[in-house]
């Protein structure tokens, strides 16, 4: 066993889990890979440990967010992502365009780092805000592509003249 996994087997059982093989590639795999998804995590775990389940990669990564030691996010029209930077609150940048999701620290202050107008009663303890828009590389696609084709459309017109 590698340290790593060995640090990995005490994580688990620090919260009350059994140590198996499939927990511990699940967790290795959404910790090399942050904001996966399950099916990412399906893909890559098998290499790891050989044959599993979709519905086994679900049940650890299920457990492993209930223990706290992982941090599901559901983007609206967008599949769950798992993460395990479960030791702050902070938000998440979505590119539009390519779906890669980035961290982003807390806007203002400390968790929940905004303050609702009227908590009608509620005790918040988190705030999840998510921030759409382009990716630097699409955003620069796009100027790519939108250059070519201002390009091609002089080249046309200069053709007809």
């Amino acid at each position: 066993m590698s340290r790593e996994t060995d640090d990995a087997g005490a994580l688990l059982r620090q919260h009350g889990m059994q140590v198996t093989a499939q927990r511990l590639a699940v967790l290795r795999a959404v910790t090399d890979r942050p904001h996966s998804t399950a099916d990412d995590i399906y893909r890559v775990v098998p290499a790891e440990i050989g044959a599993i389940s979709s519905q086994a990669v679900y049940n650890a990564l299920a457990a492993l967010t209930d223990k706290g030691l992982l941090r599901r996010i559901q983007p609206a029209g967008s599949p769950a992502r798992y993460e395990d930077r479960v030791a702050d609150n902070h938000h998440h940048l979505i590119c539009r365009t390519c779906n890669r999701m980035v961290d982003v620290d807390c806007a203002v202050g400390v968790s929940p780092c905004l303050t609702a107008a009227d908590d009608s009663g509620y005790e918040i303890d988190e705030a999840e805000v998510v921030y759409w828009g382009r990716c630097p590389a699409c955003v620069a696609a796009t100027s790519d592509s939108t250059s070519h084709q201002k390009q091609r459309a002089t080249r046309r017109k200069d053709r007809r003249d």
